[in-house]
C-alpha cells in the first residue's frame, strides 16, 4: 500500500489585469508552499478554451529553470519539455512548469532530493489544486533527471495527491560514479512496481547519453508492469548527435536525448496518450 503524503497549499500570486498580456507567452507565476526545501515557483499556462488535461512539467538537469516574475524560464531553455510548452498548449493542454524549490537552486539544483519523499509530497500538493481548478485529469511529465522526480511522485503518492498518469521521456536509468553520490541515482531507486496509473515511456534510438540508454525502457516497463495502461516508444530520425561518442554533452536537450528538432512529433504523441489513445 502506498503511503499517504500530506497535501500542501498552492498560493496564487495574482497578476494585475494589465500584466496578463505580457505573461501570456510564458505563464502565470504561482508559488507552491512545501514543508521541505522551501517554496516552489510554478509557471501555469492555459490553452485557448477549456483544457483537456493539465501537464505538470519537470525538466531535467538540476531542475532549476530560474523562473522570472512573468513565469518565463531564464535557465534550462534548451530542455525538451520547456521547448514543448507552446505545442502542448496548442494541443489543448494546460501546463504547469515546476522550478526547483528555494533550497535547491544552487549549482547542483535538486540533486539527490529528487528521490526523497518530501519532493513527492510537494508535487502531491500541486496535483489536487490543479485538478480542482480545471476539473480535468492532471498528469506528471518528467524528462531525463526530471523523470526521477516524476517516478517519485507516481510511485509514492496516493488518493487525491496522486497524478492521473505519468510520462517519462529519456528517463535516467543508469547511475554513475562521481564526487557527488546522487549522480548514481536513477528511476530504479524508486518503487516502480507501485505505479498504477497509465505510464508512457519515450526514448530516442540515437540517445547516446550514458545515463539514459534507450534499451533500458523495456526494463523500466517490466518494473512498472502494474501500470493500468503502459506503452513504450522509441523515437527515430531527427538530425542525430553532434558528438561522435557518448559524453556528458550527449545528455543535453538539443541532442537526440532531448528529441532535437522533433519536439512537435513527441509532444503530439504524448498528448494522444494523455487523451486515452496510443502514442
Amino acid at each position: 500500500m502506498k503511503r499517504m503524503l500530506p497535501i500542501l497549499a498552492l498560493l496564487v500570486l495574482a497578476a494585475a489585469p494589465e500584466m496578463a498580456a505580457a505573461q501570456a507567452p510564458c505563464g502565470r507565476l504561482e508559488t507552491l508552499a512545501a514543508a521541505e526545501g522551501g517554496p516552489y515557483r510554478v509557471s501555469v499556462g492555459e490553452p485557448e478554451g477549456r483544457p483537456a488535461a493539465v501537464l505538470i512539467l519537470l525538466p531535467g538537469g538540476g531542475g532549476f529553470a530560474d523562473l522570472d516574475d512573468r513565469g518565463c524560464p531564464r535557465a534550462l531553455t534548451g530542455n525538451s519539455l520547456i521547448r514543448s510548452v507552446p505545442a502542448f498548449r496548442t494541443a489543448g493542454m494546460a501546463t504547469a512548469l515546476v522550478d526547483a524549490p528555494a533550497a535547491y537552486q544552487g549549482g547542483e539544483g535538486l540533486g539527490g532530493f529528487r528521490i526523497e519523499p518530501g519532493h513527492a509530497a510537494a508535487l502531491g500538493g500541486l496535483v489536487p489544486v490543479l485538478r480542482q481548478r480545471y476539473s480535468v485529469p492532471v498528469w506528471i511529465v518528467g524528462t531525463s533527471r526530471g523523470a526521477i522526480s516524476a517516478a517519485n511522485a507516481a510511485s509514492r503518492l496516493d488518493g487525491d495527491a496522486a497524478p492521473d498518469g505519468v510520462v517519462l521521456t529519456s528517463p535516467v536509468s543508469a547511475g554513475g560514479r562521481g564526487r557527488l553520490a546522487w549522480v548514481a541515482q536513477s528511476v530504479f531507486d524508486l518503487p516502480l512496481d507501485r505505479i498504477r496509473q497509465p505510464l508512457l515511456l519515450v526514448g530516442h534510438e540515437a540517445d547516446r547519453c550514458l545515463r539514459s540508454p534507450p534499451a533500458s525502457l523495456a526494463t523500466i516497463a517490466a518494473a512498472a508492469s502494474g501500470s493500468a495502461r503502459l506503452q513504450v516508444v522509441t523515437v527515430t530520425g531527427g538530425p542525430g548527435s553532434r558528438f561522435a561518442s557518448a559524453a556528458v554533452e550527449a545528455c543535453e536537450g538539443r541532442e537526440p536525448h532531448g528529441f532535437a528538432e522533433q519536439e512537435a512529433e513527441v509532444a503530439a504523441g504524448i498528448v494522444r496518450f494523455v487523451r486515452g489513445g496510443r502514442y
